[in-house]
């Protein structure tokens, strides 16, 4: 890790120096080089299809050269919304390999989203599936399963086509990845090739190997994902597509079939797969790491995991729009589960107070971050970027995470919540993590979350929306409950049962629909 910049950040003593990272490479070019080393080796699975590493390179230096006919050149975009495919991942890696950027745009999106986010990109060429909504849009639409025209196979350059060779640069645009929307209109973050090879870089101690098996069961376009199939590709294993819809039974079973060894998953998935009442008859002995990041992780379901599932349990803490990262590797630090771990190697993370001044450790505040890996910005949004950023004395940039966490004497971070999520109450903050903690020790509690609500007396007061477990008490006795556990500042105002919490697409919790629904 990267010692602090004086006066000393947010952590007890100096972390050691970070290794020199290796030379730049790019992921197109390890896709050639696998196709060369091992051609005949399985480098895709979706369902009964699959392709070896030499008729994956073959077919992305097709959509190549399809991309450079339509006139796509270095920088552009190429957008893509579909559920995960094989010809997705072509797509993919094609604009990659003619330094187009790639912009993998979420499915569950409205049409005037997806509308808005072509606008923006400026991407000439949209590749779809049938779940895709129609909506003008001067971008030409190719079908990826031939639900329309024209199909892929129509669009594709013939066999043994090739691209003319491009020179990708480091700082050149990688993808384009918008945000979840869950807290306004979806902004575009910009990830360089260098930020994608550090995360590459990075993997060299989770086991990827040319024989490993890495099972995906979240979305491409989400960069949770790609953390995950990104390395797993660029160290030539084999990546399985699981089905879009996701299922735990189906999951674990498929995990059995093919002897995953790697997989990433967001907190929701790991609880619905660690519930399963039959979760223990399943081989899961060929796993070697499991990853999880993008929502709270929390340590009960962590301490379940280790016990029953093998393998590794790794989870990273970070921002799509990159700068620190903080990994947890649950497995050899038992007693640390409540954590998100410790900076990564390379990684500066500071913790920063209202006021925008460097909080000594122990301090509460704003968790920031800088490394080699982090966005050049928000497409076309100038202001944002900025106000996403904060500069230490020396002038060195870092992300700001908007969580607000504290190092303990160890160096280990933990989270009290989203800044945007903390509740002021009568002056004091009131984290809705903590709230949420005590409802969850009650039986009658399978899930919850706490929102601020706008209050006459208080300014705002905390109100809970519980997904109720068989033998739950009345609303009005749970708050009862969870209150005489509470600290007098902390108490809830309501609580609201609920059929299910709304969530993104990788299991974030929507608290803003929460807060505009709540009529108190």
């Amino acid at each position: 890790m990267l010692s602090p910049a004086t006066p000393q950040a947010s952590r007890p003593s100096p972390p050691p120096v970070a290794a020199a990272a290796p030379p730049f490479r790019t992921i197109a070019d390890l896709v050639r080089e696998h196709a060369l080393t091992r051609p005949h080796q399985r480098a895709l699975v979706q369902g009964e299809r699959s392709v070896t590493w030499a008729q994956l390179d073959a077919m992305v230096d097709r959509v190549a050269a399809s991309l450079q006919r339509d006139g796509v050149e270095p920088r552009d975009s190429v957008a893509i919304c579909g559920s995960n495919s094989l010809e997705y991942v072509a797509v993919f890696l094609g604009a990659l390999r003619v330094g187009a950027a790639a912009v993998p745009l979420a499915i569950q999106s409205s049409a005037a989203q997806l509308a808005g986010m072509l606008a923006d990109c400026a991407a000439r060429l949209f590749f779809i599936d049938r779940g895709v909504p129609g909506f003008d849009s001067p971008a030409r639409r190719i079908s990826l399963d031939a639900s329309a025209r024209p199909s892929f196979e129509q669009w594709l350059a013939p066999v043994g086509s090739r691209p003319a060779p491009v020179t990708v640069q480091p700082d050149w645009p990688f993808n384009i990845i918008y945000s979840s929307g869950t807290t306004g209109t979806p902004k575009g973050i910009v990830q360089p090739h260098m930020m994608r090879w550090m995360h590459v870089a990075r993997s060299d101690n989770y086991g990827y190997a040319p024989d490993s098996v890495t099972l995906l069961a979240t979305s491409l376009c989400s960069n949770t994902t790609l953390v995950s199939f990104f390395p797993a590709l660029a160290k030539g294993g084999c990546v399985v597509l699981a089905p879009p819809k996701f299922d735990a039974a189906t999951y674990v079973a498929l995990a059995e079939k093919v002897r995953a060894t790697h997989t990433m998953l967001v907190p929701v998935q790991y609880r619905r797969i660690m519930a399963l009442a039959d979760f223990d008859r399943y081989d899961l002995s060929s796993f070697e790491m499991k990853f999880c990041t993008s929502a709270p992780f929390h340590a009960d379901l962590k301490a379940d995991i280790l016990k029953r599932w093998p393998g590794g349990l790794v989870e990273f803490f970070g921002m799509t729009e990159g700068g620190g990262t903080c990994i947890l590797e649950a497995h050899n630090h038992p007693d640390k589960l409540h954590t998100v771990g410790k900076p990564a190697e390379g990684h500066d993370i500071r913790v920063i107070g209202e006021d925008g001044r460097e909080l000594p450790p122990g301090g509460v505040g704003e968790v920031v971050g800088r490394s080699a890996a982090m966005m050049t910005g928000y497409h076309k949004q100038p202001a944002l970027t900025r106000e996403a950023q904060w500069h230490d004395a020396a002038g060195r940039r870092y992300i700001r995470t908007g969580d607000v966490g504290r190092f303990d004497a160890q160096g280990f971070l933990t989270l009290m919540d989203r800044r945007k999520d903390m509740v002021i109450s009568g002056g004091f903050n009131i984290y809705p993590s903590d709230l949420e903690a005590v409802l969850r020790q009650h039986a009658g509690v399978a899930d919850a979350a706490v929102v601020g609500v706008p209050s006459r007396e208080w300014g705002e007061t905390p109100v809970a929306f519980v997904v109720p477990a068989p033998d739950a008490p009345r609303p009005e006795e749970l708050r009862a409950w969870a209150n005489a556990q509470l600290g007098k500042t902390q108490r809830l105002a309501d609580v609201r049962y609920i059929a299910e919490l709304p969530r993104s697409d990788i299991g974030k919790v929507l608290k803003r629909q929460l807060r505009e629904g709540y009529k108190g």
